[in-house]
């Protein structure tokens, strides 16, 4: 059922987001503490407001009642920033993080390790390099389990 309204908001909903102004980073619908939820994360180059989450939700809302992805079940839908900690997922993620530090973890060890912590250099569908104080480190991407930017505050 999830991947079946995953795949009715792609088709449906992502496109009307985007022509609104935003990127639709990720869809998701899990069950939560509260129930079935749908969450559309959103982002553009100024960064996201609660002003831009209740326009998408009030934009999408009806569409959604109309086309009944879940087939007439409860859901609670949310509209939300993926943060600044979000896993880099796609090139403009990877994009928008080069020259910045970011921390890789790894399915299983590499070379004794599954953290490795450096710059981002380069990054293509097979590889990701970074920069870390012994040099250049490379990782194929299919070895990959996660990779989110660091924060330092």
């Amino acid at each position: 059922m999830a991947g079946k309204v995953k795949s009715i908001c792609i088709e449906k909903i992502n496109p009307i987001i985007e022509d609104m102004g935003y990127e639709v980073v990720e869809v998701d619908y899990s069950k939560q503490v509260d129930g079935m939820n749908l969450i559309f994360y959103i982002d553009n180059d100024k960064g996201i407001t609660i002003d831009d989450c209740e326009r998408v939700t009030r934009v999408i809302d009806p569409i959604l009642e109309e086309l009944d992805p879940t087939d007439n079940k409860p859901y609670i839908l949310s509209v939300s920033s993926p943060g600044i900690d979000r896993p880099l997922k796609n090139d403009r993620d990877f994009n928008r993080n080069l020259g910045k530090e970011i921390e890789i973890t790894l399915f299983s060890k590499l070379d004794g390790k599954k953290n490795f912590k450096g710059n981002l250099k380069s990054y293509s569908n097979e590889e990701v390099t970074i920069e870390g104080i012994k040099g250049d480190i490379t990782i194929k991407r299919n070895l990959i389990a996660n990779i989110v930017p660091v924060i330092k505050f």
